[in-house]
């Protein structure tokens, strides 16, 4: 379970000295500290809504979610999540989970989000499949042709043609085209010349 400070005051209301509660109770292991309030009793079940959390808007994105989804054949063990104007890159390490944040666009940044339930029970955000790819693509280097895309895909990312053939086509032309980028641009000539 997450919690945030009041949660905690709220739960440990008959201690005297709330903040030294807390404090021992992080001793003890039963709480860990994310950031600054906030607090979670299991990382490793609650990784993904920490994920969401810890530095929000954000949602799963890029080479995790493609992983999660078994689109792209390594395990990745950063958390990965997409954020808009964060400027930069940011990381958080906690207790053998590391979240990495990437931003994107803001006129890409609401579409093609799902809801999914963790073990907890609460709810995390996570890219669709196309949105994921849109966002891998987005944060890779520039590519100038359908050659250097199908390099980036099939090669750099190890993604079987099979794999993008079974996602939504009209839906991946979709999210392209809400970055304003030119590997996307040359993602939606290849999917209308090569897979439509």
């Amino acid at each position: 379970m997450i919690y945030d400070m009041q949660t905690l005051k709220n739960m440990y209301h008959n201690y005297s000295n709330i903040n030294q509660k807390i404090m021992l109770e992080e001793n003890s292991g039963n709480l860990v500290r994310i950031k600054r309030g906030l607090f979670s009793d299991d990382v490793r079940r609650d990784k993904y809504v920490i994920a969401n959390v810890c530095c929000s808007p954000s949602y799963i994105s890029f080479e995790y979610a493609l992983s999660f989804y078994g689109i792209i054949p390594e395990a990745v063990s950063v958390i990965t999540s997409a954020a808009f104007n964060k400027r930069k890159r940011k990381l958080y390490r906690s207790n053998g989970i590391t979240l990495e944040y990437r931003d994107i666009p803001s006129n890409a940044f609401s579409y093609g989000i799902e809801i999914a339930k963790a073990e907890n029970g609460m709810n995390y955000k996570i890219a669709s499949k196309e949105k994921a790819l849109c966002d891998e693509i987005y944060s890779k280097y520039p590519v100038r042709s359908i050659k250097d895309l199908k390099m980036m895909l099939f090669e750099d990312l190890r993604i079987d043609i099979d794999e993008i053939k079974a996602m939504d086509l009209n839906e991946l032309v979709i999210h392209a085209s809400l970055y304003s980028s030119n590997s996307l641009k040359i993602l939606i000539k290849y999917i209308k010349k090569e897979l439509m």
